[in-house]
Protein backbone atom coordinates (compact mmCIF):
# COMPACT_ATOMS: atom_id res chain seq x y z
CA UNK A 1 0.00 0.00 0.00
CA UNK A 2 1.07 3.53 -0.74
CA UNK A 3 -0.06 6.45 1.39
CA UNK A 4 0.35 10.21 1.30
CA UNK A 5 0.07 11.92 4.68
CA UNK A 6 -0.20 15.69 4.92
CA UNK A 7 0.73 17.79 7.93
CA UNK A 8 1.31 21.41 8.86
CA UNK A 9 -2.17 22.86 8.52
CA UNK A 10 -3.72 25.12 11.12
CA UNK A 11 -5.02 28.58 11.91
CA UNK A 12 -3.00 31.58 10.74
CA UNK A 13 -3.67 35.30 10.54
CA UNK A 14 -3.90 37.09 7.21
CA UNK A 15 -0.42 37.89 5.96
CA UNK A 16 1.06 34.96 7.82
CA UNK A 17 2.85 31.84 6.60
CA UNK A 18 2.48 28.10 6.85
CA UNK A 19 4.50 25.19 5.54
CA UNK A 20 2.66 22.02 4.58
CA UNK A 21 4.38 18.66 4.25
CA UNK A 22 3.29 15.52 2.46
CA UNK A 23 5.14 12.29 3.17
CA UNK A 24 4.79 9.25 0.95
CA UNK A 25 5.08 5.82 2.53
CA UNK A 26 4.78 2.24 1.41
CA UNK A 27 6.46 -0.01 -1.09
CA UNK A 28 7.54 2.80 -3.39
CA UNK A 29 10.16 2.58 -6.09
CA UNK A 30 9.76 6.12 -7.39
CA UNK A 31 7.39 9.05 -7.04
CA UNK A 32 7.14 11.08 -10.23
CA UNK A 33 5.25 14.37 -10.46
CA UNK A 34 3.43 15.58 -7.36
CA UNK A 35 0.92 18.29 -6.71
CA UNK A 36 -1.06 20.17 -4.11
CA UNK A 37 -4.78 20.82 -4.52
CA UNK A 38 -7.21 22.61 -2.26
CA UNK A 39 -10.95 22.62 -1.73
CA UNK A 40 -12.78 25.44 0.01
CA UNK A 41 -16.26 24.93 1.49
CA UNK A 42 -18.87 24.85 -1.26
CA UNK A 43 -16.27 25.02 -4.02
CA UNK A 44 -14.65 22.55 -6.39
CA UNK A 45 -11.18 21.18 -5.78
CA UNK A 46 -8.56 23.32 -7.51
CA UNK A 47 -4.92 22.92 -8.39
CA UNK A 48 -2.48 24.90 -6.24
CA UNK A 49 0.97 23.78 -7.37
CA UNK A 50 2.76 21.06 -9.30
CA UNK A 51 6.33 19.78 -9.35
CA UNK A 52 7.83 17.32 -11.80
CA UNK A 53 10.38 14.64 -10.99
CA UNK A 54 12.98 17.02 -12.40
CA UNK A 55 11.93 19.86 -10.11
CA UNK A 56 10.03 22.04 -12.57
CA UNK A 57 7.16 23.86 -10.90
CA UNK A 58 3.92 25.47 -11.96
CA UNK A 59 1.32 27.61 -10.16
CA UNK A 60 -2.02 29.18 -10.97
CA UNK A 61 -2.20 32.96 -10.88
CA UNK A 62 -4.10 32.92 -7.56
CA UNK A 63 -1.02 31.71 -5.64
CA UNK A 64 1.90 32.59 -7.94
CA UNK A 65 4.54 34.56 -6.07
CA UNK A 66 3.14 33.56 -2.68
CA UNK A 67 3.33 29.74 -2.67
CA UNK A 68 6.37 27.56 -3.34
CA UNK A 69 6.34 23.81 -3.90
CA UNK A 70 9.48 21.75 -3.34
CA UNK A 71 10.43 18.13 -2.88
CA UNK A 72 12.95 15.95 -1.09
CA UNK A 73 13.14 12.67 -2.99
CA UNK A 74 15.37 11.03 -0.40
CA UNK A 75 12.64 11.59 2.20
CA UNK A 76 9.82 11.05 -0.35
CA UNK A 77 8.30 14.29 0.85
CA UNK A 78 6.83 17.28 -0.92
CA UNK A 79 6.39 20.67 0.71
CA UNK A 80 4.19 23.71 0.15
CA UNK A 81 5.49 26.96 1.60
CA UNK A 82 2.62 29.44 1.77
CA UNK A 83 3.36 33.11 2.42
CA UNK A 84 1.21 36.25 2.50
CA UNK A 85 -1.82 34.13 3.23
CA UNK A 86 -5.28 35.54 2.57
CA UNK A 87 -8.69 34.54 3.95
CA UNK A 88 -9.56 33.17 0.50
CA UNK A 89 -6.73 30.64 0.90
CA UNK A 90 -8.81 28.91 3.57
CA UNK A 91 -9.39 25.34 2.43
CA UNK A 92 -8.51 21.71 2.93
CA UNK A 93 -5.20 21.13 1.16
CA UNK A 94 -4.59 17.76 -0.49
CA UNK A 95 -1.40 16.14 -1.68
CA UNK A 96 -1.62 14.23 -4.96
CA UNK A 97 0.71 11.87 -6.80
CA UNK A 98 -0.74 10.87 -10.17
CA UNK A 99 1.81 8.19 -10.98
CA UNK A 100 3.64 6.39 -8.17
CA UNK A 101 5.80 3.46 -9.27
CA UNK A 102 5.64 0.74 -6.65
CA UNK A 103 8.36 -1.77 -5.82
CA UNK A 104 6.50 -4.44 -7.78
CA UNK A 105 6.39 -2.12 -10.82
CA UNK A 106 2.77 -1.07 -10.68
CA UNK A 107 1.66 2.53 -11.20
CA UNK A 108 -0.75 3.99 -8.66
CA UNK A 109 -2.65 7.27 -8.44
CA UNK A 110 -2.69 8.40 -4.80
CA UNK A 111 -4.43 11.19 -2.86
CA UNK A 112 -3.76 12.24 0.69
CA UNK A 113 -6.58 12.82 3.17
CA UNK A 114 -5.98 16.53 3.44
CA UNK A 115 -5.01 19.09 6.03
CA UNK A 116 -7.11 22.12 6.95
CA UNK A 117 -5.71 25.62 6.54
CA UNK A 118 -7.73 28.46 8.04
CA UNK A 119 -6.71 32.06 7.43
CA UNK A 120 -8.56 34.35 9.78
CA UNK A 121 -7.99 37.15 12.26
Amino acid sequence: QVQLVESGGGLVQPGGSLRLSCAASGTIFRVNAMAWYRQAPGKERELVATITSGGSTNYPDAVKGRFTISRDDREKTVYLQMNSLKPEDTAVYYCYAPRVLTADYNFLEVWGRGTLVTVSS
